[in-house]
């Protein structure tokens, strides 16, 4: 299967702005890739790439005043395949798991471990450790959201979803992230595109997606408390502990969003072998910010 994915953004800037984006797949998918996401900016300005502390790509750029729109239109190979399962997958001890993992498991800017520590363990602890723990709390978070756009902002917790049962996917990824944190799991937040491939049409604008990594079975394992079944088609973008180290653009001064569209779906069937990219037609989905 290839998949057609890509984002249009445009900010207005009142003064020159240096920003930090993270809008490239993955350096793990990009053996994957069809046509590169190659990150287009408007005016044109320079572009330098490094790699975070997380092994995610990230772009620095500095905007002139004005609009800049940013922008990538791309495909990449995928199995088509529904994400795999692994029942078996067992939970380590905190004794023997890998130095890697630790951090994972500590409370970080939107996860407050110490906050839902007790409820964690009434809810959960009486489980059989291992994957189906995992999917417990999945299964628990999922059903305790009401998703909605309109309950975003940028400032809520794991704990202020938890209380006030409304969010959007990030905050669904971070309620399970710190009840698993609690669990002695490690768990690490991750973004990325994820469309409506094999499922119905969702009447909701696209946007970019957000789940999480459970470390089991000495391996990590995604999970999706939002939609909160195996999917086709995800595409990582960045993973770390929390939203706050994922950010699509991190802006060193003020600036507006004024326009934000994101597509992502199984590409036309000519579009396999056409490499210019640019004559495509994607099913872009626009939510204007």
């Amino acid at each position: 299967m290839v998949i057609q994915f890509g984002y249009e953004l445009v900010y207005s800037f009142p003064q020159p702005t240096p920003m930090v984006l993270m809008l490239r797949a993955h350096p793990s998918r990009r053996g994957d890739l069809v046509v590169a996401d190659d990150i287009t900016v408007e005016p044109s300005c320079p572009l330098r790439h490094y790699l975070d502390g997380f092994g995610n790509e990230c772009t620095r750029v500095t905007s002139p005043a004005g609009q800049m729109r940013i922008t990538t239109d791309a495909l990449i190979e995928d199995s088509g395949l529904v994400e795999p399962v692994d029942y078996a997958a067992i939970e380590h001890p905190v004794g023997s798991l890998p130095d890697a993992t630790l951090a994972y498991l500590l409370g970080s800017r939107y996860c407050e471990t110490e906050l839902l520590m007790q409820f964690a363990w009434n809810q959960f602890g009486h489980l059989a450790p291992g994957w189906n723990r995992v999917q417990a709390v999945c299964d628990f978070v999922h059903a305790h959201i009401t998703f909605g756009y309109r309950f975003a902002r940028p400032t809520k917790t794991a704990w202020e979803a938890f209380s006030e049962r409304q969010g959007v996917c990030r905050d669904y990824a971070h309620l399970a992230i710190t009840l698993c944190r609690c669990l002695n799991i490690p768990a690490r937040y991750c973004t990325g595109y994820l469309g409506d491939i094999g499922v119905p049409r969702a009447p909701d604008p696209m946007d970019f997606a957000g789940w999480f990594e459970a470390y089991l079975g000495g391996r990590w394992h995604t999970f999706d408390p939002r939609n909160n079944q195996r999917r086709i088609g995800r595409i990582l973008i960045a993973r770390g502990r929390d939203a706050a180290d994922v950010a699509i653009s991190t802006t060193f001064g003020p600036n507006a969003l004024v326009g934000f569209r994101v597509w992502t779906d199984v590409a036309p069937e000519e579009a396999a072998g056409v490499p210019n990219h640019g004559q495509l037609q994607p099913n872009r989905i626009a939510l204007e910010a």
